[in-house]
């Protein structure tokens, strides 16, 4: 059995996002100058957007996202067990393969990147170039990081379920 239920990392990952949320409206550059977003964007050689300084519509309309995500996964949470299966079992997946293809292409697509193509002058600004920074690479991976081991975790306790659903069916066949 796991140590955290995988409700437990759900609850926690959506009260982080309506933080983020509050945040982001506040004060966006305090997200933006923490120091495991500076660390994973200074190893992965990606830009820190200067955009995260001050409070602006588009950060606005992230944040208001954020708090939309982090409400709908809070209500989710509290399904029946047989509803919360179906639904995580069917969410997770999902998120993991959009939050990985993210990630990658804010890896390999940087300037200078695998695919990103030279750097410095002959360097073309793409409309998805504003996704190639720190907080977004840094955002996608430690989701990417909660989002599998809330699969794992899910995984192992829909395993305990069934095992015990199996038991007490052969302990009502032996007393029958």
């Amino acid at each position: 059995m796991a140590i955290i239920s995988a409700n437990t990392m759900i609850r926690s990952l959506s009260l982080f996002h309506l933080t983020l949320a509050a945040l982001l409206v506040k004060n966006p550059a305090l997200i933006a100058n923490q120091s495991v977003i500076m660390i994973l964007g200074g190893s992965m050689q990606l830009p820190m957007p200067r955009d995260f300084a001050s409070p602006s519509a588009a950060i606005a309309f992230i944040a208001v996202l954020f708090a939309f995500i982090g409400l709908t996964d809070l209500t989710a949470a509290s399904l029946p067990v047989e509803v919360y299966d179906e639904f995580w079992g069917a969410q997770t997946p999902v998120r993991l393969v959009f939050l990985f293809a993210l990630t990658g292409y804010t890896f390999l697509f940087k300037e200078g990147g695998m695919f990103g193509g030279a750097r410095g002058i002959s360097y073309s600004k793409s409309p998805g170039s504003y996704l190639k920074n720190s907080v977004v690479f840094s955002w996608g991976f430690i989701e990417l990081s909660m989002w599998f081991w809330i699969y794992v975790t899910l995984r192992e306790e829909r395993r305990e379920r069934a095992r015990k659903i199996v038991e007490a069916r052969k302990k009502e066949a032996e007393r029958l």
